[in-house]
């Protein structure tokens, strides 16, 4: 069993190509730990967001503060503290912080490949 408590895991920007802006991730549970599910806080300033990108796995998205938009190619969808979203396997999508606003999610998913698809 891991405890995971508040403050403890070291957050670090999140620099990938995946984002877009400022966003800052903590990994909760990762793939050392389980094989079937990882954890990331992920947090967003103003306009922060990553880029279209796609996984390989269901990603189910609880968001904790803030407001903040999630997207698909048709939608966008805005979300705030409370809101979770089911992200299906291979749909093209993106997810941030509105402007004005920051906004910070739980992503909880399997270990899987993630590609930027823009």
């Amino acid at each position: 069993m891991k405890v995971v408590r508040n403050g403890e895991t070291p957050e670090a920007a999140a620099n990938s190509p995946l984002f877009v802006g400022v966003a800052h991730a903590s990994r909760l549970v990762t793939a050392e730990d389980s094989a079937q599910v990882t954890v990331s806080l992920v947090r967003f300033t103003s306009g922060g967001r990553n880029r279209f990108h796609v996984h390989g796995a269901d990603q189910v998205l609880y968001i904790t503060e803030g407001r903040g938009i999630v997207a698909d190619s048709e939608h966008e969808h805005h979300v705030t503290a409370g809101d979770i979203v089911h992200v299906p396997a291979g749909e093209r999508h993106w997810h941030g912080a509105e402007e004005g606003h920051d906004m910070a999610h739980l992503s909880i998913l399997p270990p899987c490949e993630t590609k930027v698809a823009e």
